[in-house]
């Protein structure tokens, strides 16, 4: 249940980006339902075959490896579409989970995501077995609680630490679009948060045993806030990486609906050309997924027909890479969409037709 109120924050805030990013990393993007519940199957099969495997050690410790390297993997898919969607301009050239993972960010701020949740693992065990309600010697018989709490101490301050390391290369690993001071300032303002803490568990580690516990309230506290500024600073990174694409999805949807609605005020009469025998099923296609840009002799949203005659008329090959995957040339029209889903055959009826205008 805590992943469900992230993914609907995210969803309210950056509804376009976040599912447009879905679509792209697809398959793998739905497949992370199966991997958790495949996942905590395995976990489940590690607990309850404890006294069955006691004597097949390499089984039964395959069996909770397997479940570690998909619990591992599952945050890489996560982080490779919530970067995805930072990069709105990336969209046209992405193709699947693999290429996404190659946009920049995405195993820097893997390894900080995993380097933090050990971080906050560590503290939690540490508050965890030393609660005085927790039946501590029933469960350990070879080790004492401070020992316990002084490793899950150190487990918190040693990942703690290496945030300190790998955060810097977060931030520099950022694309530039979204730096501001203001960034800048929260995000430092997070780290300087975090010293004093590292200071006290330091002080915990290696002090006497009775002051274990000494200031592990105001560590919690100072590391609470540091997550809190750290989480306002991603936000306000994304705020300020997608605020140029939101002004021209903004314009582009005004002048979309400008021309909309004067194509309905004044519809054009000419029918579309269906030229003889097979040409009629490019024409179909072209009416399901073309027709609504494009007229045969004049502008609508995207340039006349026959403009593409006078570019592609010696070039198909090339006219069918632009329908499946185009580009942007020029500033007076908007970026045309990517046909992807057309077959072969479908871009060779296609293309036929449109090359068959007059």
């Amino acid at each position: 249940m805590l992943g469900v109120a992230p993914l609907l924050s995210i969803n309210a805030l950056y509804t376009i980006y976040f599912y447009s990013a879905n679509a792209l990393t697809g398959l793998m993007w739905i497949s992370i339902i199966p991997l958790v519940t495949f996942a905590f199957l395995l976990t489940y099969l590690h607990k309850y075959t404890w006294y069955k495997l006691e004597h097949n050690k390499p089984l039964h410790i395959s069996i909770i490896a397997a479940a570690v390297l998909v619990f591992l993997f599952i945050p890489l898919i996560f982080l490779a579409n919530i970067n995805l969607m930072l990069f709105p301009e990336k969209w046209g050239t992405v193709r699947g989970f693999m290429s996404a993972l190659a946009l920049p960010n995405v195993f820097p701020r893997y390894l900080h995501f995993l380097s933090a949740s050990m971080a906050v693992t560590g503290l939690f065990l540490c508050w965890y077995f030393g609660r005085k309600n927790y039946p501590f010697e029933r469960y350990f018989t070879t080790l004492t609680r401070y020992q316990v709490k002084k490793k899950t101490y150190s487990l918190a301050f040693a990942f703690s630490l290496f945030q300190f390391m790998i955060g810097p290369v977060v931030l520099l690993t950022l694309p530039a679009k979204g730096m501001n001071w203001r960034l800048l300032g929260i995000i430092f303002s997070g780290a300087a948060i975090a010293l004093p803490a590292m200071y006290w568990m330091w002080k915990a580690i290696t002090g006497p045993e009775e002051h274990i516990d000494k200031h592990f309230g105001k560590v919690v506290a100072a590391m609470t806030l540091t997550v809190l500024f750290m989480g306002s600073g991603r936000h306000v990174y994304r705020a300020n990486a997608l605020a140029p694409h939101k002004k021209l999805m903004a314009a582009k949807t005004a002048e979309f609906e400008r021309l909309s609605a004067e194509a309905r005020m004044h519809p054009v009469e000419e029918e579309v050309e269906t030229p003889p025998g097979e040409g009629g099923k490019g024409a179909a296609i072209f009416q399901a997924n073309c027709s609504s840009c494009h007229r045969p002799h004049e502008k609508l949203v995207g340039p006349p027909m026959t403009e593409m005659v006078s570019i592609y008329k010696n070039d198909v090959a090339g006219l069918q890479r632009w329908i499946k995957a185009p580009g942007k040339k020029r500033a007076g029209y908007p970026q045309m969409p990517g046909f992807p889903q057309l077959s072969k055959e479908d871009l060779n009826e296609l293309s036929t037709y449109i090359l068959s205008i007059k």
